[in-house]
């Protein structure tokens, strides 16, 4: 059993969550990108992609990282009690959606697990996610996550809104973005682009560009290892990439 899994399932027996949804600052201290639902780009779109019906409010509402939020704000996602706010910290560090879903289902079930996602989220890699993983984005169907898979691998998250956007409005183009990300490249990766990294500060982002360039992702674990501990590197590593020739 995975640490995360295991970690959830100390804390929690049978909690009950409510199948209702909600929709390094410090070197290890981070925030995720925000998103819920959103009102569908038309009725046609919303039939075609997904589900999950979505308003104003909901499109704006931070996405809580479970590798950084604290206890308290994990509780204000509807129907994430105290022992499964507890249990998610415990579980840290989450390196795949696919590692909370399971670890989050199999100790409240899977339909409040999804549930919790409106609110809760884990952003995933473009390049490197699951069909399976796709569809865990609230409102995103097998047509859409078909779309998010074409057009792989992504440069950057302005390809994916340029070809999302062929799909739905620039609304929900925006909120799909805060579910996914595309990593960035270490060696040729703007400083703005390295402090767009979840939790990243200045200071750690002067580490990142102190050791270019980069051969390998060994050297990245080494160099960023003096800094953090392992768990952290591996969390910043999710969002790194090394391209051939950068």
């Amino acid at each position: 059993m995975s640490r995360s899994r295991s970690a959830l399932l100390a804390f929690v027996m049978i909690p009950v969550l409510s199948s209702g949804c909600a929709g390094v600052g410090d070197d290890t201290a981070e925030s995720e990108p925000a998103a819920a639902a959103s009102e569908p780009a038309a009725a046609a779109s919303t039939e075609a992609m997904g589900d999950t019906e979505a308003t104003d409010d909901a499109a704006t509402a931070a996405l809580l990282n479970p590798n950084l939020a604290g206890e308290d704000e994990l509780t204000a996602v509807p129907g994430i009690t105290a022992e499964v706010a507890r249990a998610v910290v415990g579980g840290r560090p989450y390196l795949r959606a696919a590692d909370l879903h399971a670890a989050l289902a199999e100790a409240v079930g899977d339909e409040a697990a999804l549930a919790a996602y409106g609110g809760l989220w884990l952003p995933i890699n473009l390049n490197d996610v699951t069909n399976e993983e796709i569809l865990l984005i609230p409102g995103v169907g097998d047509r859409m996550a078909h779309e998010f898979e074409e057009y792989r691998p992504y440069v950057d998250m302005g390809e994916f809104r340029m070809e999302i956007g062929k799909y739905v409005d620039e609304e929900e183009v925006e909120r799909l973005a805060r579910y996914v990300y595309v990593p960035i490249d270490l060696n040729s990766a703007t400083r703005e682009e390295i402090m767009a990294v979840p939790g990243m500060s200045e200071r750690m982002a002067h580490e990142f560009e102190e050791y270019r360039p980069y051969t390998d992702l060994e050297q990245f674990r080494r160099e960023i290892g003096k800094y953090v501990d392992e768990n952290e590197v591996a969390r910043f590593e999710r969002y790194v990439t090394l391209n051939p020739g950068g």
